[in-house]
């Protein structure tokens, strides 16, 4: 049936649209917050900038409000980025206790990336929702490094008082202590001899005389930070082209007297200072442009500088000259540096060397040994041995090298250590092999000499499990793979009568590992029975089946759960407890059970409607005959009705009653007549508002009051019970979601 549309006046509308406003929008009025005194420090600290740092960082605001707040209310204050703009605001702290109090105070830290002199803050609350206006624009800055700078030439980390700047050569000045991830967050301020220059990143390249430095700009804060770096004073200088002459000959023979090197710039009032391989040889003197090079000294090989400084020229160093040996050859110990000669034995030590036409002499602690003039000596005493070669052909004869020493040692005992071979954790690994580590020769004074190399493929090993010998173990190593062979470990050696015990290292190794498994992880109700089990033998084992870390059964190997938690399997095996995985059994959840849909499902007659379930693990739709239409996750709809959902996890159950009805197509009425004849006694709306959780219908009469305010409309207003003063009625309803007003609009009741 049509229904008659009634014409309301306009200033009933206007008045109606007035006074809805006033009930929806805010109620409350919000001031922008100023700071406040912080009450944890004495004496009035009303701030007019935010200096914060690692060791303060708390600061405090006054909020003002007018109005009412709803119980759920909270106040959010804000802060803008440091050009004060509020695109992406920061919260810096919410209050949700001061719905009665109109005027409070606040706390809040600054994120560590403040730097800015522009700031505002702001306050907001959400019930109802409202923004204060900005606040003035404040400095704030936390200073994230807050100690002296430290700048140097390239960044290199020297502390040079002056540097000199050659001719038209500039010098790049760079801050070097502050972590290279943070470098550029900083702006700096640079000056040179007290004017500020322009740059303001972390270096600098010098662009005149002076003395320069520089310090972080923090804003208003720049002096609680005491950055200020060190000062490098800039000179300017000539360059005098320094450079070593070149000499008549740079290969030379051990013992050869040579021509001093010469700097090419002479001058008796230049400070001059000779280097060999970066390493001062001759000190900073005046007019010391010669140095001559020791030939006797072995070591007298390398690269040769020269540095010149002095009034008016740069300080400057010249390219190298490289001097070689020209006789030079190899000389190289064959045996191992230390060697054990025990009583009635003998060792051989040995070299090889590339020198040509060479002779051999071998010395024992210094003193020459008669007739040891081979490559190669036999030996049968301690002592320190070392041959020396002589080259007698070639460019350059007569020149001796000597070999590394080699200490041969006479013990008076042995002493072995044993270690893991490899990373070890008690009641973690599950094999570990132990290794014969350090052999140490114990000498008659006490002390002792690592002597592995020389000796230990001629010890003789037996290891030992608990004091007790392993038969067949009797190599450097022992290797132990399973938890049976738990226990502690050492070896004994000998070699020559000499017989030694190790260290003992105790081994604790887990076993395999273990694992339960269970029937199902729900627990559907009183009468389900969940079954845990391993594939392990327990029957030789001692253990214990646990529920949230305590005991509940020590006997079975099986466990039969009627009660939800989280259980596992512990076996006891000596210190070692093997443990399993976990498995957590849940209580059955119906909202585990999820739909894609709210409430009834809503189509236009002659089309379809498909819904998605969720949380299961597998699926079935009944219509109201009961016959499936799906065994899938989803269903589609295309007739109106009663449907079932039954949905199962694991071997639970979950049924969800689905009801399936057509879009209402027509509009939403303007009057009613509540008269009892069954007949437009009731407000009904169309199903795409009513019986929804998530759309609120609000009514209000002719003075604002509200009459209705419900989700999930069932289409029953105005009630039985409700009377009307008056034979026809003005109510104004609005329809709304959380985001939006779907409809508003006039109902006229008509007695």
């Amino acid at each position: 049936m049509r229904q008659k549309r009634i014409n309301i006046p306009r200033t009933i509308l206007t008045a109606f649209l007035l006074l809805l406003t006033t009930q929806i929008s805010a109620q409350i009025a919000l001031q922008a917050p100023v700071p406040a005194d912080n009450p944890n420090l004495s004496g009035t600290n009303t701030w007019p900038r935010a200096c914060a740092d690692t060791d303060f960082n708390e600061f405090f605001v006054t909020i003002e409000w007018a109005g009412s707040a709803n119980p759920d209310n909270e106040f959010i204050l804000e802060l803008s980025n440091a050009n004060g703009s509020f695109a992406s605001p920061l919260e810096l702290s919410t209050v949700s206790d001061q719905n009665s109090n109109t005027e409070f105070t606040t706390s809040f830290s600054l994120p560590t990336d403040t730097r800015g002199a522009n700031y505002m803050m702001r306050v907001r609350s959400t019930s109802p929702s409202s923004t204060s206006p900005s606040s003035a624009g404040y400095s704030m800055y936390f200073l994230g490094f807050d100690t002296n700078l430290h700048m140097s030439p390239d960044g290199d980390g020297t502390t040079p008082g002056s540097v000199q700047a050659c001719g038209s050569t500039q010098i790049t000045l760079t801050v070097d202590n502050i972590p290279a991830s943070e470098l550029n967050t900083y702006q700096y301020s640079w000056y040179r001899s007290g004017t500020k220059l322009s740059e303001t990143g972390p270096s600098i390249v010098t662009n005149g005389t002076g003395e320069y430095f520089a310090f972080i700009d923090y804003g208003d804060c720049t002096g609680s930070a005491n950055t200020e770096s060190n000062h490098i004073i800039v000179n300017s200088g000539t360059s005098t082209g320094i450079a070593i002459n070149a000499p008549s000959t740079t290969s030379l023979c051990a013992g050869d007297t040579v021509a001093p090197l010469e700097a090419n710039v002479q001058n008796g009032s230049y400070i001059y200072t000779w280097y060999k391989d970066g390493t001062e040889v001759q000190a900073s003197q005046a007019g010391g442009f010669t140095y001559t090079i020791n030939t006797n000294d072995p070591s007298f090989i390398g690269d040769y500088t020269v540095e010149v400084r002095g009034t008016g020229i740069c300080t400057e160093t010249s390219a190298a000259v490289t001097i070689t040996n020209a006789g030079a050859f190899t000389v190289t110990r064959n045996n191992n540096a230390n060697l054990v000669v025990l009583p009635s034995q003998t060792q051989t030590l040995s070299i090889t060397s590339n020198a040509n036409a060479p002779t051999y002499e071998w010395f024992r602690n210094g003193t020459p040994i008669p007739s040891s003039n081979n490559s190669s000596l036999t030996i049968s005493q301690a002592g320190t041995y070392y041959a020396a070669v002589t080259q007698t052909g070639g460019t350059c004869s007569s020149t001796t090298i000597n070999s590394e020493n080699t200490e041969v040692v006479a013990p008076t005992a042995f002493r072995t250590e044993i270690a893991y071979a490899t990373s070890y954790e008690s009641c973690s690994n599950t094999s570990i092999a132990l290794t014969t580590d350090k052999i140490y020769a114990v000498l008659g004074d006490g002390t002792e000499v690592d002597v592995t190399a020389d000796v230990a493929s001629s010890f003789t090993y037996q290891w030992q499990k608990d004091g007790t010998n392993i038969t067949g173990e009797t190599s450097q190593s022992v290797s132990l793979t399973d938890s049976n062979e738990n226990g502690a470990y050492s070896v004994t050696t000998d070699l020559g009568g000499m017989n030694a015990t190790s260290n003992t290292l105790p081994v604790q190794l887990a076993s395999e590992a273990l694992t339960i498994s269970s029937t199902s992880t729900v627990y559907c109700s009183s009468s389900d029975v969940i079954t845990l089990s391993t594939t392990t033998d327990l029957s030789s084992e001692t253990f214990d089946w646990e529920r949230d870390g305590e005991a509940v059964n020590s006997s079975d190997s099986s466990l039969s759960i009627t009660q939800p938690g989280s259980y596992r399997l512990v076996v006891r095996k000596g210190t070692c407890s093997q443990i399993s995985n976990e498995i957590n059994i849940t209580p059955l959840d119906p909202d585990l059970i999820t739909l894609d849909v709210d409430g009834d499902v809503i189509f236009p007659e002659g089309s379809s409607k498909t819904v998605n379930a969720n949380g299961g693990t597998a699926y079935r739709w009944l219509d109201a005959n009961n016959i499936e239409i799906s065994s899938s996750s989803s269903a589609t709809f295309t007739t109106e009705g009663n449907y079932l959902l039954i949905a199962n996890i694991d071997n639970c159950e979950i049924s969800k009653p689905i009801t399936v009805t057509y879009l209402d197509l027509f509009n939403i009425p303007n009057v009613i007549t509540p008269n009892g004849d069954g007949s437009n006694d009731q407000w009904i709306v169309p199903n795409s508002y009513s019986n929804k959780s998530d759309v609120r219908v609000i009514i209000y009469n002719a003075q604002g009051v509200e009459v209705l305010n419900s989700t999930n409309y069932q289409n029953n207003w105005p009630e039985s019970s409700i009377s009307f003063a008056k034979q026809n009625m003005v109510f104004y309803y609005v329809i709304k979601n959380a985001s939006e007003t779907l409809k508003q609009g006039t109902i006229t009741v008509i007695r």
